[in-house]
């Protein structure tokens, strides 16, 4: 019998197969890792007999979908409510009975993206139960490690999804490393939703850039400026990063900027 085996490190599922692979590519990536006990898997049945659905409300049309205890990278994906149709930003290994009913429940899914491939996680999973098509950069295409007709490859350095909400190729941690602007959110002002392309730090009052944050590699300075530069156009009031309470709740877009600053400045 076939399973859709999940890494235990990144979270990303891989085809269907009888047994669990040899390796996952993208954990052997230098900005990924090789847990300490050896590449282990799971399977998305595993992960619902020991895991839960964390849902929180991050903003009015704005939700958080976590899993909890936390599982692989913990990242929490987020649902934006649109009159157009809902996006969801960024994606969990978890899809679970609570999970579909409060999606279902805000509206369904019109289109799912994500910022990188560490959380690609299981979109597959969400693209068939929400019949939905899952936007990726096609320069991180190689990543996939579960190909399917739902996936929708884009190119260049924008794509508008819904009115009001854009994707922004960036790159930077990937070279489709992508950012979501939502130019209605925080009453609005703007809210930009990071993943971790634009990293939120300890000090929330500053972000970070890095091509491996677990490995900690940095990018040239220059890349981090060219970043930067892609988000001038569009004003966000907040940036939303990957994990739950990891926000530059105010002034977000001139953190983003002095941020840059700062890191070219270390990096002399």
């Amino acid at each position: 019998m076939q399973a859709a085996y999940i890494c235990e490190t990144c979270g990303a599922q891989h085809a269907p197969s009888a047994r669990p692979p040899d390796r996952c590519a993208i954990c052997e990536d230098e900005r990924q890792y090789v847990g300490w006990r050896g590449q282990r898997w799971t399977t998305l049945d595993e992960l619902r007999a020991g895991h839960r659905a964390d849902i929180r409300p991050e903003e009015p049309g704005l939700t958080g979908i976590g899993t909890e205890p936390s599982f692989a990278i913990g990242q929490r994906a987020l649902l934006v409510e649109t009159a157009g149709g809902n996006v969801l930003w960024d994606c969990v290994a978890l899809l679970d009975g609570e999970i579909e009913r409060a999606v279902r429940e805000r509206g369904g899914l019109a289109a799912i993206a994500i910022s990188h491939p560490h959380y690609y996680t299981a979109m597959v999973e969400y693209a068939r139960a929400f019949d939905a098509p899952v936007y990726l950069h096609v320069a991180d295409r190689e990543w996939v490690m579960r190909p399917d007709d739902r996936l929708v490859f884009w190119d260049g350095d924008t794509r508008v999804l819904e009115p009001g909400v854009t994707l922004l190729r960036l790159g930077g941690h990937f070279a489709g490393g992508t950012v979501l602007h939502w130019a209605d959110g925080q009453e609005r002002r703007g809210a930009l939703l990071s993943g971790d392309i634009v990293q939120v730090v300890q000090d929330r009052r500053w972000v970070s850039f890095m091509r491996s944050y677990p490995n900690l590699i940095p990018l040239p300075a220059a890349t981090v400026q060219r970043m930067v530069a892609a988000l001038e156009p569009y004003p966000f009031e907040r940036l939303y990063g990957a994990w739950y309470e990891r926000l530059v709740a105010s002034d977000a877009k001139a953190a983003v900027e002095r941020s840059a600053q700062r890191y070219a400045r270390a990096l002399k």
